[in-house]
């Protein structure tokens, strides 16, 4: 029989050992943390009864990836659920642009951008089924769907500024550049449009949905699964070199391109190893979980329904904090501000009257200061009162979220600086780039494509490419008694309204 061994159990690990134990591979997943899930698990709230996520909250991406196309999501008890309406950016005087699942309504709030925002997302939103297949591929792979991929390339390739320039009205750019801000970049370089494009198509096409109870509960879920694949797990193990692996045949290493390569050390390929002790780790993140007796008091009445908040103002300011962390390495003095409302979707997060809020700065990479009463007073200019309604807060600062993952390093909590190079190849410059060089090693973290999330592709696409060169048939996923199979990718996309 196969062994298998994956280090790290973050989304893309658990996708990897999923793929492989169905493939009848006897799998092991060593994970260096106390507790299973990376970024893609739910985190003591600062008041006792509230649900907060840890890092991964919104879950654009994720339902038009392959892998989950093999789940059974109402098996396993996980249950997407939708605030209603997906994102609001707030602007001073009390306007904001408002960002709807369905692209006409969107397209009805901007004014005289309507019609221009329906042409640079619509085309694409409506084939996204088949523009996920090339999007959730290495970026240098052969498409499957060339022009449906041009298409989309003619607003993800120029950088964000150029893109917004497309757009007349304030709302529009603003809206634009909030969610090209997901990046965690400078926004005036090609192809980081990419990412902020990717969730504004997939977005009018399944929407920003969270997952009911956390998204605690669907790493909870695919553990069961696991179990039920034979797959066993060990914490609290941090895998420092190859000696320190057990006996077996393939190996996913769902860690830094920089951990690789002092795991496998002269094992790689000299340009191999040269290339991930290169990899540029981003920005970061600081992070505060709000506890708030009868949510925030945004001014804008649409801000109330959100499920998520940019609190970031202008498209000028957002162009500016992004260049203050990226190429400054500053703190802004009004950064980017992400807030999650994740209970309008799913009550059961909250207690009675009081809310749980999520909210993260983009912050220079390794920053040391204390961001928290600068993310309360960016809430504050657009919700004033605020402040007032705090019933508990707790911080995590970029050095707690890299000492909880050693893929976050320096709090980069989508694992690597989204240059264009990086962006485009990853780690190197290869058609293949979950193979490491080494024979039976692959490297699947969100370093590589297509990049951070709990999509799981990259540690799908990484075992799939090890069953191959390994000669193994891959396993096909087999519903349990009196459920239902598997839906295939486009059965969980809605329609463009």
């Amino acid at each position: 029989m196969t062994d298998a061994v994956v280090v790290g159990s973050g989304p893309n690990g658990l996708a990897a050992a999923t793929v492989l134990a169905r493939a009848g591979v006897r799998v092991r997943v060593i994970e260096a943390a106390d507790v299973i899930g990376g970024g893609a698990r739910s985190v003591e709230s600062p008041l006792p009864g509230l649900i907060q996520d840890h890092c991964a909250a919104v879950h654009t991406m994720a339902p038009a990836g392959a892998y989950w196309s093999t789940l059974d999501l109402q098996a396993m008890g996980v249950a997407l659920k939708h605030a209603p309406i997906d994102c609001v950016h707030p602007l001073d005087e009390g306007d904001a642009a408002v960002l709807h699942t369905s692209i006409a309504d969107t397209a009805a709030g901007l004014d005289a951008d309507g019609g221009r925002w329906s042409a640079a997302f619509g085309p694409s939103s409506r084939v996204f089924d088949k523009l996920a297949e090339d999007i959730f591929t290495p970026m240098l792979a052969v498409p499957r769907h060339p022009f449906a991929l041009a298409r989309f390339g003619l607003v993800a390739g120029p950088p964000p500024t150029w893109v917004a320039r497309f757009f007349r009205t304030e709302k529009a750019r603003a809206l634009f550049l909030g969610v090209a801000a997901h990046a965690i970049n400078r926004l005036d370089v090609p192809l980081v449009t990419g990412i902020g494009a990717g969730i504004i198509t997939a977005g009018h096409t399944v929407g920003w949905p969270v997952i009911e109870g956390g998204t605690g509960a669907f790493t909870a879920a695919q553990v069961r699964l696991l179990d039920e694949l034979g797959v066993t797990f060990e914490t609290g193990r941090r895998i420092l070199r190859r000696e320190d692996l057990p006996p077996h045949d393939i190996t996913i290493l769902d860690v830094h391109p920089r951990d690789a390569a002092s795991i496998l050390q002269s094992e790689l390929p000299d340009h191999v190893r040269r290339a991930y002790r290169r990899f540029r780790s981003g920005p970061a993140a600081f992070k505060v979980d709000f506890a708030v007796r009868g949510g925030i008091p945004w001014t804008n009445e649409a801000a109330h329904h959100a499920g998520t908040v940019h609190v970031a103002g202008s498209a000028a300011e957002v162009v500016a904090a992004e260049r203050d962390i990226a190429v400054m390495r500053r703190m802004p003095d009004r950064p980017f501000v992400l807030v999650g409302q994740q209970y309008l979707a799913d009550p059961s997060r909250a207690d009675g009257d009081t809310v749980p809020v999520y909210a993260y700065a983009h912050v220079p990479a390794g920053y040391r200061g204390d961001a928290t009463a600068a993310i309360v007073a960016q809430i504050e200019r657009f919700a004033p009162g605020f402040r007032n309604r705090i019933v508990a807060a707790r911080s995590r600062t970029t050095m707690d979220f890299a000492a909880e993952n050693p893929n976050f390093v320096g709090g980069d909590i989508i694992t690597g600086a989204k240059t264009p190079l990086q962006f485009l190849v990853g780690p190197r410059l290869t058609t293949q780039p979950y193979d490491t060089g080494v024979p039976g090693y692959y490297l699947c973290s969100a370093a590589t494509a297509p990049g951070p999330g709990i999509h799981g592709m990259s540690g799908y696409n990484a075992a799939r490419r090890a069953l191959r060169r390994a000669g193994i048939r891959e396993g096909v996923p087999v519903a349990p008694a009196g459920t239902v199979a598997p839906s295939p990718a486009a059965d969980l996309l809605v329609p463009v309204r």
